[in-house]
């Protein structure tokens, strides 16, 4: 497995169903914090669900799809970043993220964010790369700006939580603009 350090008591790496355990435990500390902010298929109630999701994300990357990798934070899983869709076809992406409250305020995303972005980019030779957050949701939407991303437009009402339909900001970046961020 790789892991990558993101600071000096954090690393990314690779989040898989081994990690299942782990992973439901990190839902129960993360779950409330997020569940507005994250899809709700992604936020389980307990270790099958945590199993089941990391499944999912293992056959999306099997096809070349989705993929889900963890933060981890003094040895303990506290959040991570994905991409939410990956079309090598198409030359795009989208990326997630959520940390619980014990993984803000240490840019940590960002960072991690920066490395799923020069892969995809580099690597993989994508062109589009996508940000989709709640409007109302001001740290998601300044880890976009962080990234150098620029907000297409936003998608009235077209996120629904618990009854209300909140609306959906889209934000994106280009391979040649972000080659040419100063980093």
């Amino acid at each position: 497995m790789f892991s990558l350090p993101l600071h000096d008591d954090a690393h990314l790496g690779p989040l898989e169903v081994w990690h299942a355990e782990e992973f439901a435990d990190h839902l129960d500390r993360a779950r409330e914090h997020i569940r507005p902010w994250v899809g709700a298929t992604f936020v389980t109630d307990d270790l099958a669900g945590a199993r089941a999701t990391l499944r999912r994300y293992a056959d999306h990357q099997a096809a070349d799809g989705a993929r889900l990798y963890g933060i981890w934070r003094e040895g303990v899983l506290v959040g991570g970043v994905m991409f939410t869709d990956f079309q090598t076809a198409l030359g795009s992406c989208e990326l997630g993220c959520w940390l619980e409250p014990a993984g803000e305020g240490h840019g940590l995303v960002t960072r991690a964010c920066r490395v799923l972005l020069d892969w995809a980019f580099s690597a993989r030779g994508l062109h589009r790369a996508e940000w989709h957050c709640r409007s109302d949701n001001d740290r998601s939407a300044a880890v976009a700006k962080r990234l150098g991303m620029t907000l297409e437009g936003v998608r009235r009402e077209a996120w629904p939580y618990e009854g209300t339909r909140y609306d959906k900001q889209v934000w994106a970046v280009l391979a040649p603009a972000w080659r040419a961020l100063d980093r």
